[in-house]
């Protein structure tokens, strides 16, 4: 069962989606080193023969564009890890008192480990370094993952709920953002890169088991952590600091 819309600023899986669901496109294919994106087709824009036929314009990024993807791989790289990293600290008390949830445990920390390896691995391909705060945010991430867990299934629950809140909406507004540069594209003529399309698809694809990992937390009494309300809060300012900082640092 998918999750209701839930009050006091955390909100559903369902609500969350419709904001993103006309948006197909996301972003990828960055590899600045100082800001220096390349795309697939740039790369074969270079590699043309002069005298050849090209059949479309290629791809070109506009710096502040090339800024965007530097600073967007880094920060979903950094967010996966911290969430690798709160399931692993939270896992050995929840199932400790209800051992049944341990497949659910594993289900989500497994598709979260998954997402960490897609932008480890975009973040080495394109040269990417990753955020600065990397210590800070392992430390912080391992600390919410062992008090949540520590005081109990809801805590837990709760926190998934209101992280997920943030990462899905985070994911979402690089989908407007890629959307709008999708449709500037067209209008000049030029062809969606072929990295960018796969890129699409792996985000939408994560944004979706982020949004799926709420969902759970709301069926697994997120709602009955005391205290609730001031929990979830101070999650979500805390991931919309991080989410800040990385970006920029």
């Amino acid at each position: 069962m998918s999750a209701t819309v839930v009050s006091r600023g955390i909100v559903s899986r369902q609500a969350i989606a419709r904001n993103g669901s006309t948006l197909s496109y996301v972003l990828r294919g960055a590899k600045p080193c100082r800001n220096h994106t390349r795309l697939a087709s740039t790369q074969a824009a270079e590699d043309h023969t002069p005298g050849e036929p090209q059949t479309k314009p290629m791809t070109t990024l506009t710096e502040a564009q090339r800024r965007f993807l530097d600073s967007a791989l880094r920060v979903n790289q950094a967010g996966e890890l911290a969430a690798t990293l709160i399931y692993t600290a939270q896992t050995p008390p929840v199932v400790k008192a209800h051992p049944h949830l341990q497949p659910l445990m594993k289900h989500m920390y497994d598709q979260e480990a998954g997402h960490f390896k897609t932008f480890n691995e975009l973040l080495a391909k394109h040269r990417i370094r990753p955020t600065a705060m990397y210590p800070v945010w392992q430390a912080a991430a391992t600390l919410l993952g062992w008090t949540t867990g520590m005081m109990g299934k809801e805590a837990a629950m709760a926190c998934t709920e209101a992280v997920e809140t943030e990462i899905g909406n985070h994911y979402n507004s690089q989908v407007r953002e890629l959307f709008k540069w999708m449709t500037e594209l067209k209008e000049r003529g030029e062809e969606l890169d072929p990295e960018l399309a796969v890129l699409i698809e792996d985000v939408k694809r994560i944004r979706d088991e982020e949004l799926e990992h709420l969902d759970h937390a709301v069926e697994h009494d997120a709602k009955q952590a005391q205290p609730y309300e001031p929990l979830t809060k101070v999650i979500q300012y805390g991931c919309k600091a991080a989410i800040w900082t990385s970006e920029r640092v």
